[in-house]
C-alpha cells in the first residue's frame, strides 16, 4: 500500500511537472486588435507604445512563456473588421488573449467573438459603461466614460456653472457622457439648456458652435475623442467668441490628451477636465514611467491610452504570476478578480464582480508649465472610484 501511495505520488508530482514545463515551453500569444490606420490610428499607435514599453521595461517573458504579440488593424469605428481580427486571432493564430480595442463599436462586435471563443478580452482603451458585462471574458484597464463624467456635475454647480449646454460624439461614448453628465449636474441644481451631438469623423463645428452661442450658457460640457476634432472645436471656439463671451470648458480628460494637447494650443488653457492620467502627476511609478516612455519614444509624449496598454500587460504578467503561466480563460479570468497593482496613474484594482477598474480620477486644469502645456492635477478626493453605472 506504501509503494502504491509513493508511486501515485510520483506520478502525480511528475504530471504537475510536466504540466508547469508544457506551459513554459509554450509562447503566450496575444492578438492585439487596434486601429492602426484612417483618423483613430494614433489611439492604436498610443496603446501600442504602451504595451512595447512594458515588454521592453520588464522583459517579453510572462512567468516562463515567451510573449508573442499579433497585431491587427481594425482601422477605427468598423466593428466587422474588429469581429474579423477576433475571429482570425481564435482560430487560425490559436491566441490565449485578445487585448487592444480602443474603440467601443469594435469592442462591442469582438464581445460575442471572445464568449464563444472563451478567450480573456482585455480592454484597453474602448468606455462604453456597460462593456464588461457584455462578455464573461472582458476586463478593463482604462476606464470607464462615467467615470471621469459624473464627477464633473456637482464640481461645475459648486464652482458657480449652473447653466450648460452638452457637446458630445454621437457614439455610445459620447451617449454615455452626455447622459451622465447631465444627470448628475441636474441633480446638483444645474440646468442643460441645450444638448448637441456631433459626427464622431470630421465634424463641421461652425453651426454647434453657433447653437453654443445663442444659448448663452456659463460653460460647454465636451466630449469629443481626442484627435483633430478637439483642435477645430477650440480654434472655432475662439474665432467666434465663445472665449471672450466667458463661456468656460468642462470636459472629459482625453479631450486634452497629451498626444493633442500641444495641437491645440494656448486656447485650452484654464478647460477643466476629469480623467485617470495626467503626465503631470506626481509618483514614483509616473516617473519612472515617463522617464522610459521619453527615452524610447523621444518624440512623443506619455498619454493615457499607453498607461492603459502599459497596465494590461502588467494585468497579464500580475495574472499569470498567481496561476503559474496557464492562461486557460477559467483560470485566468479568477486570476485578474481583484487584483491590484501600483500604476503610473497611481493604484488601480480590478473589481471582482464587474471586472472593470476602480481607480483614482482627478480634476485637473490646463496650465501652461515650464513652457509645456499640462493637465495639472488640482483634487484628487476620488480615489478608489469605481465605475458608478457598473451592474
Amino acid at each position: 500500500m506504501k509503494i502504491t501511495r509513493t508511486l501515485a505520488a510520483l506520478c502525480l508530482g511528475l504530471a504537475a511537472t510536466s504540466t508547469s514545463t508544457s506551459f513554459a515551453a509554450e509562447p503566450l500569444k496575444i492578438g492585439l486588435i487596434l486601429p492602426l490606420s484612417g483618423p483613430f490610428s494614433p489611439y492604436g499607435h498610443n496603446i501600442e507604445n504602451g504595451v512595447n514599453l512594458y515588454l521592453k521595461q520588464h522583459g517579453d517573458t510572462f512567468s516562463g512563456r515567451k510573449v508573442e504579440l499579433i497585431v491587427k488593424d481594425d482601422t477605427g469605428v468598423a466593428p466587422e473588421e474588429s469581429r474579423r481580427a477576433a475571429q482570425e486571432l481564435i482560430v487560425r493564430d490559436k491566441v490565449d488573449i485578445l487585448a487592444g480595442f480602443a474603440m467601443t463599436p469594435g469592442a462591442l462586435a469582438a464581445a460575442p467573438v471572445a464568449t464563444n471563443g472563451k478567450k480573456p478580452m482585455i480592454v484597453m482603451n474602448a468606455g462604453t459603461a456597460s462593456l464588461t458585462s457584455k462578455s464573461p471574458y472582458i476586463v478593463r484597464t482604462s476606464a470607464a466614460v462615467p467615470q471621469y463624467t459624473v464627477p464633473l456635475g456637482p464640481w461645475a454647480v459648486k464652482n458657480g456653472l449652473k447653466k450648460v449646454v452638452t457637446v458630445v460624439a454621437d457614439f455610445g461614448p459620447g451617449h454615455d457622457a452626455e447622459r451622465y453628465f447631465t444627470q448628475s449636474f441636474t441633480d446638483a441644481g444645474g440646468k442643460v439648456v441645450d444638448a448637441i451631438r456631433v459626427p464622431v469623423k470630421s465634424p463641421d463645428f461652425g453651426p454647434f458652435l453657433q447653437r453654443v452661442k445663442d444659448a448663452k450658457p456659463d460653460a460647454v460640457f465636451l466630449f469629443l475623442p481626442a484627435g483633430e476634432a478637439p483642435v477645430a472645436f477650440f480654434k472655432g471656439f475662439k474665432e467666434r467668441g465663445l472665449a471672450a463671451a466667458g463661456i468656460k470648458v468642462i470636459a472629459t480628460g482625453d479631450l486634452t490628451s497629451e498626444d493633442s494637447i500641444d495641437a491645440i494650443g494656448d486656447n485650452v488653457i484654464g478647460v477643466i477636465t476629469a480623467h485617470q492620467y495626467s503626465e503631470a502627476h506626481n509618483s514614483p511609478e509616473n516617473k519612472a514611467f515617463t522617464q522610459a516612455f521619453y527615452k524610447a519614444y523621444p518624440k512623443e509624449r506619455p498619454n493615457f491610452m499607453a498607461v492603459a496598454g502599459y497596465d494590461g500587460m502588467h494585468l497579464i504578467e500580475e495574472a499569470l504570476k498567481k496561476t503559474k503561466g496557464d492562461a486557460s480563460p477559467a483560470k485566468f479570468m479568477e486570476a485578474v478578480r481583484g487584483l491590484s497593482f501600483n500604476s503610473p496613474r497611481g493604484p488601480i484594482t480590478i473589481d471582482p464582480e464587474t471586472r472593470d477598474i476602480t481607480q483614482t480620477i482627478y480634476i485637473r486644469k490646463a496650465e501652461r508649465v515650464d513652457g509645456k502645456l499640462q493637465n495639472v492635477e488640482i483634487d484628487d478626493s476620488l480615489k478608489n472610484y469605481k465605475n458608478p453605472v457598473a451592474k
